[in-house]
């Protein structure tokens, strides 16, 4: 079986599928790719996810319980620590319209799961007891106790060698630029050749727009740019990841969450780097005395709803599309069940109806 890309999405459905026991390579782009995987913000992230869609708030929810084994199950055979911590996280909120509208979209998705939507509504008092350094001119935020965060660079190092170490091909096949299908295989076309296979698993992110037709696939997916700031190492500030800034084990400061429809282009602007900068301040003030180190631009995988795609060719069985923009929130999923339906045709616990491409054209 084949997956095409090597980032978090891809390389997660190919570990989930080695597990049953089927022989699994993964064809990459190399490091000229658009890769997400290395420039996300490292969020295993739940509140909120979903607030159009039920389905995708059950499977972000599901991932998120599955996450524990997936980071036991890397550090036990590769050694390498990805630094999951999931203890919860807040959405902090600096006006009280912010918080108002943030605790309506909450409630709201919490009557559409009759099974319970765990969250908190917290004013600034109750805000600094669980993060003394919040600054005064916070309204509060809202709390999520399923949310958590990793090192997401951990995270790629750790599932290549998890990959290669169960026998996975990893070949830098530099860009596909055609499938065939023919007789039950698929031939890949790539700049480094062609190869075959009989499934294809497409997990090319914004690359799935150009395959996907190929294989009888329509993947309307789109890139959009977020902006990261990296502060220097403070001391531990930071007790629980938030959806603007967090702080890893090693003490830097991550800051950013722009949105912003710019085409390919991945780098930075000062205006929105600025705008980062001030509203992290305003979060944590001590973060104004407190040096930057880097920053970069990174494109989001967006569909027209916001929702991934999962779904396998009516055309061509044995070809499957799997995007979304939270390959991080997902991984364990992807390696779970999403991965058993591929390989099996198992069904899994949540509705992957809900998530077919054909929702694009009702």
């Amino acid at each position: 079986m084949a997956v095409i890309g090597g980032g978090l999405v891809g390389l997660c459905i190919a570990l989930g599928i080695q597990r049953q026991g089927l022989e699994v390579t993964v064809y990459d782009e190399g490091d000229i790719a658009l890769r997400a995987s290395r420039g996300n913000f490292g969020l295993v992230w739940v509140q909120g996810k979903g607030d159009n869609l039920p389905e995708y708030a059950r499977i972000t929810r599901l991932s998120a319980k599955l996450w524990a084994g997936l980071a036991d199950d890397l550090t036990q055979h590769t050694g390498i620590d990805i630094q999951l911590q999931q203890q919860g996280g807040l959405f902090v909120c600096l006006t009280e319209s912010e918080l108002q509208h943030r605790q309506q979209m909450l409630a709201a998705m919490a009557q559409e799961h009759p099974e319970g939507y765990p969250f908190e509504v917290l004013d600034l008092q109750q805000l600094r007891e669980m993060m003394p350094d919040i600054g005064p001119e916070i309204a509060g935020a809202t709390w999520g106790p399923e949310d958590g965060h990793v090192n997401p660079l951990y995270l790629m190092h750790a599932l290549v060698n998890r990959f290669e170490s169960l026998g996975g091909q990893f070949v830098n096949a530099g860009k596909v630029n055609n499938i065939v299908p023919q007789s039950g295989q698929f031939l890949l076309q790539a700049t480094q050749g062609t190869f075959s296979c009989n499934k294809v698993v497409l997990a090319a992110g914004l690359g799935n727009k150009e395959l996907g037709p190929m294989v009888g696939i329509e993947a309307p997916v789109s890139p959009n740019r977020g902006q990261v700031l990296i502060a220097e190492r403070v001391r531990p500030f930071i007790n629980y990841p938030t959806g603007h800034v967090r702080q890893t084990v090693e003490g830097t400061v991550q800051c950013g969450d722009s949105k912003e429809d710019v085409g390919l282009d991945t780098g930075t602007t000062t205006n929105i780097l600025a705008q980062i900068a001030r509203r992290a301040i305003t979060m944590f003030p001590l973060l104004k005395d407190v040096n930057l180190v880097r920053s970069w631009g990174a494109l989001r995988i967006m569909t027209p709803d916001g929702n991934p795609i999962y779904q396998q060719s009516e055309q061509y069985p044995g070809a499957y599309l799997v995007t979304c923009h939270s390959g991080v929130t997902l991984a364990a999923a992807h390696s779970g069940p999403i991965a058993d339906w591929i390989a099996t045709g198992a069904n899994p616990t949540v509705d992957l109806e809900a998530f077919h491409g054909r929702r694009f054209k009702l």
